[in-house]
């Protein structure tokens, strides 16, 4: 049994910021309720009150609600009307699919002055004769009653005829409630119920009929049953009449079954160990985290690439390498990589790098056998080689003056003796032409006012 709870309808207020004193609407719709309770208490300023398909009996406990204006109940186990006069603001009433089959209590809503809307439909007392004729005239504050519209015409007759009217449905009224007492002493179970007096109903259950049927079909062209199997079946073909007794039965049975699901998915699942290599010692290829990769062989360091494309923002402490000379095995999150290499390479020689822009795992394994290929070799200037480019030169760009390096010296030799091509120099100690000049720079002429002072020491 689920109760109102203060969290219930915390949780339901979430567009009230979880507040219930100041809630004008809430929603406790199929939760299985089968008590309106503490709603009253909590939320005094409720509006609008959605409470349809859950297991409710009876109305009771909204009377001190005077600012509720709708109140939905449809799709549950009432069978009075009552408990509503307090309800001083109660415009819509939403009694759909239920079974209220003391019409003489909808009398109870009289009280009710701002009453506009009323819905019966699917219920026993809606098959009385002149049902709607009796509550036209009990209620002249109504102006819809399941979904019509009431006129003037209409009311005025139901009024004049609002005695024999009454006397009808209160002897079909005893008649019902006599019904109801040998079903609830017989304790028929409950069923998907083929009453003929609820048409609604009876579309919903032989919908669920024919969805029983064909799964039955099925089951008889299978030769074993389990005993489960049989007393499901047995359970939901067995006719009975449509009653509050018979779906709550019918939601206690779907609750089991529901329950036995959820403690069956709960036991833990016995993982088969995985095969990564067979018996006969065959290696598989296994890709269990679903990555792109790109095996290739670079001819030049005589290596093959493997580029695993991990995740960016996988940390490397979950990833786990192992090469072995046929095979690569790389652990992400403990789904496994395996791949199976076309040549055998070294492990001890192989190494891994992680991209740090992309995330990409870069595998290098060098291959164990086949021939090592020299590196090409790198093209370096010789003096020789140097003539001839300058020759290439002075042909591509005629005067320029180059110069010439003799060949066989050293470099300090060579840069000592540069001369330009095709002239002869000298070489001669370097003279100053004045012996004032110091470097190269000229001494200025002292000016008439300058006057010696012994105690300046010269200039170094």
């Amino acid at each position: 049994m689920v109760r109102i709870s203060e969290d219930l309808i915390r949780r339901r207020a979430e567009h009230n910021n979880g507040e219930i004193f100041s809630l004008e609407e809430v929603s406790l719709h199929q939760q299985d309720i089968e008590k309106i309770e503490h709603i009253h208490k909590w939320c005094r300023d409720l509006k609008i009150l959605y409470l349809q398909n859950n297991l409710i009996p009876k109305i009771e406990n909204v009377s001190k609600l005077k600012k509720l204006e709708y109140l939905n109940l449809a799709l549950n186990n009432i069978e009075v009307i009552e408990n509503l006069e307090g309800c001083e603001s109660l415009q819509k009433l939403d009694l759909t699919v239920n079974f209220v089959g003391k019409l003489s209590s909808v009398e109870s809503l009289k009280q009710n002055l701002h009453l506009r809307e009323l819905y019966l439909v699917g219920n026993p007392c809606t098959e009385f004769q002149g049902y709607r004729q009796y509550v036209v005239a009990c209620l002249p504050q109504l102006q819809w009653l399941d979904g019509k519209s009431i006129g003037r015409a209409e009311r005025i007759q139901a009024l004049q005829e609002l005695d024999e009217v009454r006397r009808r449905v209160l002897e079909q009224e005893v008649e019902y409630i006599e019904k109801r007492e040998k079903q609830k002493g017989s304790g028929l179970r409950e069923d998907q119920c083929q009453d003929q007096n609820h048409p609604q109903i009876n579309q919903s259950v032989s919908e669920n009929q024919n969805g029983t049927q064909t799964h039955q079909k099925q089951d008889s062209s299978s030769k074993s049953h389990t005993d489960t199997e049989d007393q499901e079946r047995e359970f939901w073909e067995k006719p009975c009449p449509f009653t509050p007794e018979s779906r709550l039965e019918a939601h206690r049975h779907l609750e089991e079954k529901r329950k036995s699901k959820d403690k069956e998915r709960e036991k833990p699942e016995i993982k088969l160990p995985r095969t990564l290599i067979t018996a006969e010692g065959r290696v598989l290829n296994i890709n269990e985290p679903k990555m792109d990769f790109s095996l290739t062989e670079n001819e030049n360091n005589n290596c093959m690439l493997l580029d695993l494309h991990v995740y960016r923002h996988m940390d490397t402490s979950l990833l786990d390498v192992d090469v072995q000379p046929t095979y690569v095995r790389v652990t992400v999150k403990g789904k496994v990589f395996q791949l199976v290499l076309p040549s055998e390479v070294k492990p001890d020689s192989s190494t891994a790098q992680r991209s740090q822009t992309t995330g990409h795992l870069l595998l290098t394994l060098p291959l164990a056998h086949g021939e090592v290929k020299p590196k090409k070799p790198i093209a370096r200037l010789t003096s020789a080689t140097r003539n001839q480019n300058t020759e290439k030169e002075t042909r591509a760009a005629p005067g320029r003056e180059l110069l010439e390096v003799e060949p066989g010296k050293s470099l300090a030799e060579c840069l000592a003796n540069i001369v330009p091509k095709g002239k002869d120099f000298s070489y001669k100690p370097m003279q100053l032409s004045q012996p004032h000049h110091h470097c190269g720079v000229e001494e200025r002429p002292l000016s008439k006012d300058f006057v010696d002072d012994p105690e300046v020491p010269p200039l170094i």
